[in-house]
């Protein structure tokens, strides 16, 4: 049996520390989804259309990772890609806490949906994505903490 896991997020935008942790799901796992939520209620800086592109460049490297959108129940969408296995990358304990709400959740909603959680590596915990856009927005150098072509998108936005 072929295991198919969604990594779920936002990714606005996709940072280093995601990819760690993409990387290390496609070792575990024969097909992995990135599953960008369109999440128009937290208003984020890039399109949904603009955060897939960019997390296929950031990805291209991995032969068994797709990068989809999806706007509904994560647990629908799992569902509809014959995905059993929900990826969680958990950088603190308060992440922690979120993110096992969540997994019970899911697994309330859908039986089926089991959550695994991935700490990403160690030089890369206290990456997140708010935390880039600040600093891209104050002109700051992100270039240690995202892949390229995300460096000059955000480059070009708040330029």
């Amino acid at each position: 049996m072929k295991t198919r896991a969604l990594y779920p997020g936002t990714f606005d935008p996709i940072t280093n520390g995601h990819i760690d942790i993409t990387e290390r799901a496609a070792k575990l796992f024969d097909s992995v989804v990135i599953a960008i939520a369109s999440s128009e209620k937290k208003s984020p800086l890039f399109s949904l259309h603009e955060r897939i592109e960019l997390a296929r460049s950031s990805l291209s490297h991995l032969k068994n990772v797709e990068v989809m959108g999806f706007n509904i129940l994560l647990t629908q969408f799992a569902q509809q890609q014959d995905a059993n296995i929900i990826i969680r990358g958990i950088r603190t304990v308060t992440d922690f806490e979120y993110e096992f709400q969540l997994a019970y959740m899911n697994r309330k909603i859908s039986g089926t949906i089991e959550t695994v959680f991935l700490t990403p590596s160690e030089n890369l915990t206290y990456i997140s994505s708010s935390l880039i856009r600040e600093i891209a927005s104050l002109d700051g150098d992100i270039t240690p903490f995202v892949p390229k072509e995300v460096a000059q998108a955000l480059s070009q936005r708040f330029s």
